[in-house]
């Protein structure tokens, strides 16, 4: 109802309401009708975006609306390209539900950890269509909240029986490290955490390229989650021009990827046209993933709602 104040779940809610065996079969889903282009299921532009030149970021903007689902959301987010060692954030997100008849907001959430979980499966559901089915070592690149939701994903679904770890300092891969208990190994290199993986997730915070096609196996597959800008980039035109390359969104890829815009390298499909049986998955070729991070944010919110009811004790609203 329109005068129903709206719900505000907290960043501690999101963490206990959203679990990877739930949210991955609703993207699968998302990601399915989005490349029907129907209208009726998904509308979603490429992002909008405003540059916030002072603080050497940007604000985007990302509607979505499911007609069909009566969903309307929309994420905020924050980038920043911070130097290496800086106590900011890089990414801060929130995330808005509407009701689509009467416009009013339904619910506040914040939205990190709906980033963070929801792009991580989106990559884990680009591997579970493109890898090699016999994959044994994972290479992450990067160290932050991304690296890490990545590495709980990836480790809760596949059977990786190595995983090596590459960050700008060696301090921060010996601490992402520690912080999985040591069931990974720190890496002196991009190129040496690289070397003979079978899979491969670029989740940094680079605008140039830290991921280079020599580096890489033949039938390695690589999601590639960081450089969201068309002037940023995590891989080289080798890579870019050798692998098939697969997007979430291939118009948001055509637009804001660096690594698509710079190397002038053609999307081959989408995830959700794999997923609908229209492209074929080329598990034999060397894949890359685009990820821009556009795609379904109204499947992790749509059902945290009715969660959030469900797991309170007295029903009441957070305000």
């Amino acid at each position: 109802m329109s005068g129903s104040p709206p719900v505000v779940i907290w960043e501690h809610e999101v963490e206990r309401l959203l679990q990877y065996r739930e949210l991955i079969p609703r993207l699968e889903e998302a990601l399915g009708k989005f490349s029907k282009r129907d209208s009726a299921e998904v509308i979603q532009p490429v992002r909008s975006t405003v540059p916030l030149q002072k603080h050497d970021g940007f604000l985007g903007l990302m509607p979505t609306y499911m007609e069909n689902d009566g969903v309307l959301s929309t994420k905020l987010v924050c980038f920043y390209n911070r130097e290496a060692g800086s106590s900011l954030p890089g990414v801060q997100a929130t995330v808005v539900l509407l009701d689509p008849e009467y416009g009013n907001v339904k619910a506040v959430i914040d939205g990190e950890v709906i980033t963070a979980m929801r792009t991580a499966a989106v990559s884990a559901i680009s591997a579970k269509l493109l890898m090699h089915p016999e994959a044994e070592v994972l290479a992450i690149l990067g160290t932050g909240k991304q690296a890490l939701s990545h590495y709980n994903v990836f480790t809760e679904i596949f059977p990786f029986k190595e995983v090596r770890v590459w960050g700008r300092t060696r301090e921060g891969a010996e601490r992402f490290v520690r912080s999985v208990g040591g069931a990974a190994r720190a890496c002196g290199s991009a190129e040496e955490a690289v070397r003979g993986a079978d899979v491969i997730v670029t989740v940094t915070g680079s605008t140039k390229p830290v991921l280079f096609g020599q580096w890489v196996k033949p039938g390695a597959h690589v999601a590639a989650v960081g450089a969201c800008r068309p002037d940023w980039r995590e891989m080289d035109d080798v890579l870019m021009k050798e692998a098939v390359v697969y997007a979430d969104s291939r118009e948001g890829a055509i637009a804001e990827s660096g690594d698509v815009v710079l190397s002038g390298a053609e999307v081959f499909a989408e995830l959700g046209d794999v997923i609908n049986g229209t492209k074929p998955a080329l598990r034999e070729k060397t894949t890359v993933f685009k990820s821009l991070g556009e795609l379904m944010k109204t499947e992790p919110t749509s059902f945290i709602i009715p969660l959030h009811y469900a797991h309170s004790s007295d029903g009441s609203v957070s305000q």
